[in-house]
């Protein structure tokens, strides 16, 4: 019940009082991201930690000027891979390979199957699936954020490609997908602060199928 009670005091936060979060708290939520699950445990994507006041204020204006980007006290921006390479499938596999201390048969025919599908896709299509990847770590960090009693904002409200400019993602072969402010509430000037959480009603929600 500890989780479910934090995801009940969680909520997007939409004012942030500038207090700096402890270091291992934010460890811990980079930590949850990085173990959530992705497609072929490719992990098609990168986390962009961002503490410097000065990139904070340039993402501002190009994030709707929304006060919790300045006011946090780290800016995650998740990235994904603008495409899929052979390159890039290739280091997980061998990745995969130098941890386990071997290969294995069926998985280097997966192996096969990925970089005969992925890489002669269109380049758009390989960016979609791949953020799809990055949404599921971001989601992790969300709930763990929470579990640290850290408050968090999910924001797609901002424009992408100013974002890739500012912080040269491109460059690296990435392109962002979505921000998630980390801080502390400020519960005197952030109108949703008190607001009581309204979720559809499980039944609305959950269809089982026995």
């Amino acid at each position: 019940m500890e989780l479910l009670d934090k995801l009940n005091w969680r909520y997007a936060t939409k004012a942030m009082n500038g207090k700096t979060v402890d270091e291992d708290k934010i460890d811990r939520i980079l930590e949850a991201a990085r173990l959530a699950p992705t497609s072929s445990g490719l992990q098609p994507f990168e986390i962009i930690v961002i503490t410097n006041n000065d990139i904070k204020g340039q993402i501002k204006p190009v994030a709707w000027d929304q006060s919790v980007i300045t006011d946090s006290s780290h800016l995650l921006v998740f990235a994904a891979w603008d495409t899929y390479t052979a390159e890039r499938i290739n280091q997980v596999f061998d990745m995969t390979n130098s941890v386990r201390g071997y290969e294995n048969e069926g998985f280097e025919n997966y192996r096969q199957m990925l970089l005969n599908t992925y890489p002669q896709k269109g380049a758009e299509e390989n960016f979609i699936h791949a953020s799809k990847q990055a949404y599921i770590a971001f989601g992790l960090a969300v709930a763990a954020a929470a579990y640290e009693g850290v408050d968090a904002t999910p924001m797609e409200g901002f424009d992408p490609d100013a974002v890739d400019k500012i912080l040269g993602l491109r460059e690296k072969g990435l392109r962002s997908a979505v921000l998630l402010p980390l801080g502390y509430r400020d519960e005197d000037n952030d109108w949703l602060a008190n607001q009581v959480k309204v979720r559809k009603p499980k039944e609305q929600l959950v269809t089982v199928l026995d």
